[in-house]
């Protein structure tokens, strides 16, 4: 009806009520009502001059006096949005780089230089307040690295700090590591030596950890990989905890190099029964291959043995035979 009645007015230039009203055959009331919504949505404007006659208006004209205000608010509105968008994207640089910095300081970096890491480490070790922890897998260290360690250890030791350090059972031959060992836990550092180890681990007051670079070419020096992420030190210290639960104490009772232990017959031993070459039994046990075939000998030639199958099984007897409680003993 309304669509109507604008149809007409358009036709006659204005809206005549009498006229629209007699061809839409509508009452007083609704042709007032018929007006009344016309006008509410614009398409209906008093004449200047004459506020009482009432002309169409283009529905295009109409929309916009209607939706102008709003659209222009929309408008507004969204320019508003683009500037703050804008002026909080512009710090976008600031946060990755202030990201990049924290990830550089809490996270890892992996360093190549080895006299960059021995600078780190010298650094963390004066600064170093509760704890230093390390695995040291490959049996003996050379002299004069037991030399330099000697003298970090008892420092850090005469600051209060706790010191604990596994050793494969290797290094227990070792005269030059046994007087090391000998002095450093006189001053209370704690040292236990295990057959196997993970790779070499040292962790400053749980919040730094070095760890071996993978990528070092055959023959070079190593570098490190730094890692200060929380929970990753966290994860490795877990991982030291439970090596030190199983590793055995080394206590030093004289200068005297002690023969193979029982420990270290039964950790190669189970390294053969698992069809290991008497190179990769020495790599995981961290001795020479030397050093490892005549231990091979000795134990065959006590388990009174005609082959590494036959000194397995012999092996395994007596360890049945006194109730399955740990090694046999040779």
């Amino acid at each position: 009806m309304s669509a109507a009645a604008y149809g007409l007015a358009v036709e006659c230039g204005r809206f005549d009520r009498e006229r629209i009203a007699n061809q839409l055959s509508l009452s007083h009331d609704e042709i007032a009502r018929v007006e009344s919504v016309l006008s509410g949505v614009r398409l209906l404007q008093s004449v200047p001059g004459h506020s009482h006659q009432l002309t169409p208006v283009a529905p295009d004209a109409a929309a916009a006096s209607l939706v102008g205000p709003a659209e222009r608010q929309i408008r507004d509105l969204q320019q508003a949005v683009t500037d703050v968008r804008a002026k909080l994207m512009s710090l976008s640089p600031v946060y990755f780089e202030g990201r990049r910095l924290r990830n550089h300081l809490e996270a890892f970096d992996v360093i190549s230089d080895p006299s960059r890491i021995q600078a780190l480490l010298d650094h963390l070790g004066q600064t170093c307040k509760r704890e230093l922890i390390t695995v040291q897998p490959g049996g003996a260290r050379r002299a004069d690295i037991l030399a330099d360690a000697r003298e970090s250890a008892l420092s850090i030791l005469d600051r209060g700090v706790r010191i604990r350090t596994i050793y494969q059972h290797t290094a227990r031959n070792d005269l030059p590591t046994r007087s090391y060992v000998r002095d450093v836990t006189v001053q209370g550092a704690e040292v236990r030596t295990a057959d196997q180890v993970i790779d070499r681990l040292i962790i400053y007051d749980r919040e730094v950890a070095f760890l071996p670079e993978r990528s070092a070419q055959d023959g070079s020096t190593p570098g490190a990989a730094v890692v200060r992420e929380p929970t990753l030190v966290a994860f490795l210290y877990s991982v030291f905890e439970y090596l030190w639960e199983g590793a055995s104490p080394y206590v030093v009772e004289s200068q005297r190099p002690p023969t193979s232990t029982d420990e270290l017959k039964w950790s190669i031993i189970r390294l053969m029964t698992k069809g290991y070459k008497d190179e990769m039994v020495a790599r995981r046990l961290g001795m020479s291959v030397r050093t490892c075939r005549r231990h091979i000998a000795e134990i065959t030639e006590q388990l009174e043995a005609t082959s590494r199958f036959q000194a397995g099984y012999n092996a395994a007897r007596q360890e049945m035979l006194a109730g399955g409680t740990g090694p046999p003993s040779f």
